[in-house]
């Protein structure tokens, strides 16, 4: 088996299959090494330019689902090529990265690939595309609605107030009121206080009175 065939047979774990060619040829056409990492918090994936004549490196998390995970990668793909093509002194989400976002995720936005309801939250989301998607609530509630295994859990803005949740740090909170666009929730075993977005996904936890 060839890089070629063996980078296919990887990609194909993470992204749709009609997807797998052309980012197969991408990963030669770009010359980036693609590794995927463990979840994390703070971001979905990222992107290095070349230092000490090492390639160009993009990390994905490993626990996307298919859809999220291409567009991810399709996200830090954007990055590198608005690199080649206008060098490091640009913005990092500036116009040259909408502009190679825009490009390159054009030819994924079908029916063989993205699920009608993703392709119409990304559509909207080219108009203006962020740093990262949890920026347009839109878009990653479609994407987060593809996870696998979530184990019940919804979106805290979902959750009427005064309930409680347990978040993904598995400590129990109480919903408490709206700060612009965030939610105040307290630690139900400290009552120390803590801001969430509305997209946090959280799983209900219910109460039952003994009266």
């Amino acid at each position: 088996m060839d890089q070629l065939e063996r980078n296919k047979a990887i990609l194909s774990k993470y992204i749709p299959s009609d997807a797998v060619p052309t980012i197969a040829e991408w990963v030669f056409t770009y010359d980036f090494k693609l590794k995927i990492k463990r979840a994390r918090t703070t971001k979905y994936g990222d992107y290095r330019p070349p230092v000490r004549g090492l390639n160009h490196q993009i990390t994905i998390n490993h626990d996307l689902n298919k859809y999220a995970f291409l567009n991810t990668l399709v996200h830090e793909i954007a990055h590198l090529s608005a690199w080649k093509k206008y060098g490091d002194a640009i913005q990092s989400h500036g116009k040259e990265w909408k502009s190679e976002y825009r490009l390159l995720l054009q030819p994924f936005l079908h029916d063989k690939i993205f699920p009608a309801d993703v392709i119409s939250s990304l559509k909207d989301y080219l108009h203006n595309p962020a740093a990262t998607v949890c920026s347009d609530k839109t878009l990653f509630k479609t994407l987060r609605k593809y996870d696998e295994n979530n184990d019940g859990r919804i979106f805290l803005d979902e959750l009427p107030l005064q309930s409680q949740f347990i978040a993904e740090d598995d400590h129990t909170y109480l919903k408490v009121k709206k700060i612009r666009t965030r939610y105040l929730c307290s630690r139900v075993n400290t009552r120390h206080e803590y801001l969430f977005h509305g997209t946090a996904q959280v799983k209900p936890v219910s109460v039952f009175s003994n009266q």
